[in-house]
């Protein structure tokens, strides 16, 4: 077992190397970076300069080095495109995006949990149809067409929400709900499926025949049971969330990391 563990580790060490190589040569699949930065309008002697100073004149493999010895020093260089520290622009950018990620998620499980308990204790009926047809239609719907309508209704026509931005609270709540929505479906699809199973179980009918209220069962013994493989699965999303960013502060023109992810 520890033989595996360790031939994982390096396996993945160097795949890390790999990735990242061939992300640090894409610096030059353009052409010349320096020739680019100093624009169409520049000398010669611009492009060299600007060369010289970013270390372009060396060898790749030693540039490569060079960066990658600023990396595990914590150094992650200057961004070419926005001209500031890398590490500041990332730590700025994902602050703005756990913010909005965790605020989706807690929308999420205050629609989704409710939703499945309500399903999960009455399965077949007209609201577990409902709860199942609403997570059908959001695992469905496009997330860029879905924040679009949402800016025409609530921003074109009812002018009540910014439709970009996040200069005050209400900038927030379009997003968040976008982004919640698309995590609600799975998490309720779970609640469902746990919640029919624990109902099931043995000890729900000693605390039926103990005379517990249904609202005692259901929250205190059937969703404490089933809410392990909530919280995993809550987890996941959250950093589902954060890769799906990119197109939510794209439309909303939020400066977190997914529209970072976008620009650079």
């Amino acid at each position: 077992m520890l033989h595996f563990a360790i031939r994982r580790i390096l396996m993945a060490c160097l795949l890390t190397l790999f990735v990242s190589f061939i992300a640090y040569a894409l610096i030059f699949a353009a052409g010349d970076p320096a020739a680019a930065l100093a624009g169409q309008a520049s000398t010669a002697a611009d492009a060299d300069r600007l060369r010289h100073l970013y270390g372009f004149d060396r060898p790749i493999i030693v540039q490569y080095l060079h960066w990658l010895s600023g990396v595990l020093r914590g150094d992650f260089g200057t961004s070419l495109y926005f001209g500031q520290p890398v590490a500041t622009l990332l730590i700025d950018r994902f602050a703005m995006t756990a913010r909005l990620g965790c605020f989706a998620l807690i929308l999420a499980l205050l629609i989704a949990v409710p939703l499945g308990v309500v399903s999960g204790r009455w399965p077949n009926s007209l609201v577990d149809r409902l709860a199942l047809l609403f997570a059908v239609v959001g695992q469905a719907m496009p997330s860029f067409w879905f924040a679009l309508l949402l800016i025409i209704l609530f921003s074109v026509k009812l002018s009540i929400l910014p439709a970009s931005g996040t200069a005050s609270w209400q900038g927030y709540i379009m997003p968040t709900v976008v982004l919640g929505y698309f995590a609600t479906p799975a998490i309720m699809r779970l609640t469902r499926s746990g919640m029919i199973s624990a109902l099931e179980a043995d000890y729900i009918r000693t605390a039926r025949a103990m005379g517990l209220s249904e609202t005692r069962v259901l929250f205190d013994y059937a969703l404490r049971n089933a809410a392990l493989p909530i919280i995993a699965l809550a987890s996941a999303q959250f950093g589902f969330m954060l890769a799906g960013s990119v197109v939510v502060e794209n439309v909303f023109a939020i400066h977190g990391a997914g529209s970072l992810a976008w620009e650079s």
